[in-house]
């Protein structure tokens, strides 16, 4: 195998190598956005590409925000159908990250994913910040997603998950374009809030709503399918 793919193998096998073998690289997709939920992902790569190497058909895997719409496509399937990779995606509502803040939303989401893996993770990868409270045994270091195929894994399913979420609540709301922007602040999404105000989907503790929350305005209770919470794909 090329060196340059065992590059990005080398926190895993560092791991596999002291006999850790159900490493998880772990990491979450849609803290910036104004509107929808926060999404998280943890992928298991087999122990034996601690001899074999990344497949092959992962070559050029990177963090999500390095790859277009269609890479991403492409890479979520070919992880989704190898029958020897294990992972899970999970999510946290609006009503829960206004809640707790979008910080513990997603860290609780990444949670969340973690403990749906079966078998559980021995060690966990991470992109950005230790999780204190996360109760695995962890390494977390700064552009992960870039550094680590497994945690790169993770951030295509989160995204793309998350994504299609975001497609399907379009059609709830169709006047706020999030299949277009996916809810991230653009001049196209700030246009539809100063023309419609906000939608039961947006997070009413970010600007530029957080004014109206302390005013006390009401919001409407969300319904399952306003939500897209709870989100549970476990292999």
């Amino acid at each position: 195998m090329a060196a340059k793919y065992w590059h990005r193998l080398g926190h895993e096998r560092e791991l596999w190598q002291q006999g850790i073998e159900r490493v998880a690289g772990v990491d979450e997709a849609g803290c910036g956005p104004l509107a929808g939920p926060v999404v998280a992902a943890a992928v298991i790569f087999p122990f034996s590409w601690s001899e074999s190497g990344l497949c092959t058909k992962l070559r050029g895997l990177n963090d999500s925000k390095q790859l277009t719409e269609e890479q991403r496509e492409k890479y979520f399937a070919i992880l989704t159908g190898m029958s020897e990779i294990h992972y899970a995606v999970a999510s946290v509502d609006v009503e829960m990250i206004d809640r707790i803040n979008i910080r513990q939303a997603a860290w609780r989401a990444m949670q969340i994913a973690l403990d749906q893996l079966d078998p559980k993770p021995q060690h966990v990868l991470m992109d950005g910040l230790r999780v204190r409270w996360l109760v695995y045994p962890q390494t977390a270091f700064a552009q992960g997603d870039a550094r680590s195929y497994s945690i790169a894994a993770a951030s295509v399913l989160a995204k793309v998950t998350r994504d299609r979420l975001m497609l399907e609540l379009d059609g709830l709301y169709p006047e706020y374009g999030f299949a277009a922007h996916k809810g991230y602040a653009t001049p196209q999404h700030l246009a539809a809030i100063e023309k419609h105000g906000p939608c039961p989907i947006h997070r009413r503790t970010f600007s530029p709503f957080r004014p109206v929350a302390i005013e006390g305005e009401l919001f409407p209770t969300l319904n399952a399918d306003q939500r897209a919470t709870n989100i549970n794909t476990v292999r």
